[in-house]
């Protein structure tokens, strides 16, 4: 990780990239307290010395590191003529207040937002932010004052369901660990056996030292159509507002980012009025937009995080004016990127089967046909997870996250390796991945998870994406079903998007398997929600191939 001087430097050098101004301003900056209910917020701003009124960007963090980085900001933009306000969330960095996540965000936020168009030296406003910073944008966006005319929001999505959860599966990487570095105290406990613990409803307190009903809400609400994420409060009020949006939005996302899912919902879910006028950007970057694509060309990856962010608000708040819709999409393999008005959709699909018949040498075929009736099995062990590698939704582990080098197949009896024929052309791919199987299992619940791989000429792989269900959540259940053991049952493993071109002469690859830990919470094998599981039992797996169980992959491949 860079340290904090590397992060101001490069911040400086992105800015000193930017076209030259026909003005550079001076500036004055000023630091205040604003009252707001019950609490008085330490805001901070920086304006350049001109007598007209100014645009101005503002953001909200709940993140100390950053003061440092936002003093750069503020210097920068206010040199090119734009104001720039940063203020500190409640109980954080200053502010007054007790901190407690998203509870106060709305309505501190629409304070602020109403003091600066109150303000003469204010022409207009836009809003920027990425993850938690990104989420107190959203939170106000539909009740902005009409001076705020955009906003720039990155790495995070409105609909929280998705975010947390994948079918019942809890994605721990990010939320157990954002959960223990945001406790309100230090907390000491070791990460792994914090995400293993059981009941997990009970780690708070038992191993970090402290109770946090907002985490115990998250771990214990499974249901996506539940009280607490769709029915009634902030995370309800959050879905609902990309369609009550009335302002442009640019978001940005990377396709292994753990807000990726979210943000797209996010997008599809933006209202006509707003949708005409914005921007999805997705890129291969995760978290903090760095990337990791091993075996990648990676020559067009400039990093335009200060660029774009300039461009945008110089078009919106600047020049006023109303852009047009359209996707920005990189390409992995071809590294390139497209435009198009729209998220591509499956105009072309290609199956491959699953050949359980077919298993020599640690993996089976997956053929152009379905083959004769055959089924594969292995055990499924808790206390032994597959550990995550190759990710899409991790943060704490930041070294798995991305596209990235695969073990060979056969490389734990609990994985089955199914590979295809070698293309020699390139597939070009762009949409979502889908994977269908048959599967049983002794257990009343369990799991299953599918891994999609690019295996290169020399044999070497890498993941383009993974996904995982249960069979409580099978096929995106909005509530727990029930499973009666050793039943077959068909079950839909949807992916988030990708586009990705392949290199001459390679095979596709799928890994199916019951584990990916710690991406995502560890099944018990037992039925019920899977934070108050205080044991784990062995589970006997089985998947379905041939006639009549079309275990496949279905590949949105479409011309780039």
């Amino acid at each position: 990780m860079k340290s904090e001087r590397e992060r101001i430097d490069a911040i400086r050098r992105l800015f000193a990239q930017l076209p030259t101004e026909d003005q550079v301003y001076r500036f004055w900056s000023e630091e205040f307290m604003l009252p707001v209910e019950g609490a008085k917020l330490r805001t901070c701003g920086w304006f350049p010395e001109t007598e007209e009124p100014v645009p101005v960007i503002v953001t909200r963090s709940c993140y100390p590191h950053q003061e440092a980085e936002f003093r750069v900001y503020g210097e920068e933009y206010a040199k090119r003529g734009f104001g720039f306000v940063v203020q500190w969330c409640r109980g954080t960095n200053g502010s007054g207040g007790s901190w407690e996540p998203n509870t106060w965000e709305r309505q501190d936020g629409l304070g602020l937002m109403q003091y600066l168009s109150d303000r003469r030296e204010v022409k207009n406003i836009g809003y920027w932010g990425n993850s938690y910073l990104a989420s107190t944008g959203w939170c106000m966006a539909d009740a902005v004052p009409e001076k705020v005319r955009s906003m720039y929001l990155g790495v995070y999505g409105t609909n929280r369901y998705t975010s947390v959860y994948q079918d019942g599966l809890f994605r721990q990487d990010i939320f157990t660990w954002w959960s223990m570095t945001n406790a309100g105290k230090k907390v000491e406990a070791d990460y792994l056996e914090s995400c293993r613990y059981r009941p997990q409803m009970e780690v708070d307190e038992a191993l970090w030292g402290v109770k946090l009903p907002w985490y115990r809400d998250w771990i214990g609400n499974t249901d996506r159509d539940s009280e607490y994420w769709s029915q009634a409060g902030f995370w309800k009020m959050m879905q609902e507002i990309p369609g009550q949006l009335k302002i442009p939005v640019f978001i940005r996302d990377g396709w292994y980012d753990h807000h990726l899912g979210s943000a797209v919902v996010t997008w599809k879910s933006l209202s006509e009025q707003a949708g005409a006028h914005s921007t999805l950007q997705l890129g291969p970057w995760r978290h903090e937009y760095d990337y990791a694509l091993d075996g990648q060309s990676t020559e067009h990856l400039e990093d335009d995080s200060v660029s774009s962010v300039y461009q945008w608000f110089t078009k919106t708040l600047k020049k006023e004016q109303l852009p047009k819709r359209q996707c920005q999409l990189y390409v992995v393999g071809a590294d390139r990127w497209i435009t198009m008005e729209d998220l591509p959709e499956k105009r072309q699909t290609e199956n491959l089967y699953l050949d359980a018949g077919s298993f020599t040498d640690g993996a089976a075929a997956l053929t152009q046909k379905p083959g004769k009736e055959a089924k594969a099995t292995y055990t499924y062990d808790p206390e032994d997870p597959v550990m995550s590698h190759g990710t899409e939704s991790c943060f704490k582990s930041k070294r798995e996250i991305g596209s990235l080098w695969q073990p060979e197949c056969g490389y734990r009896p609990d994985v089955l390796s199914f590979r295809s024929q070698a293309y020699e052309q390139p597939l070009e791919m762009a949409g979502c991945i889908e994977v269908i199987l048959y599967v049983s299992s002794d257990a009343e619940d369990t799991a299953f998870t599918a891994k999609i791989m690019e295996e290169f000429e020399d044999g070497r792989t890498v993941n383009i994406r993974s996904m995982i269900t249960t069979l409580a959540y099978r096929n995106g259940a909005a509530s727990r079903q029930t499973y009666t053991p050793g039943t077959v049952e068909e079950i839909h493993l949807h992916m988030w998007p990708i586009a990705w071109k392949t290199h001459p002469n390679s095979r596709i690859r799928v890994d199916i398997s019951s584990s990916d830990f710690p991406q995502y919470a560890v099944h018990s094998n037992y039925s019920g929600i899977w934070s108050v599981q205080k044991r784990t039992k062995c589970a006997q797996q089985v998947i379905y191939t041939g006639m009549g169980r079309e275990s496949r992959v279905i590949l949105p491949v479409n011309t780039l």
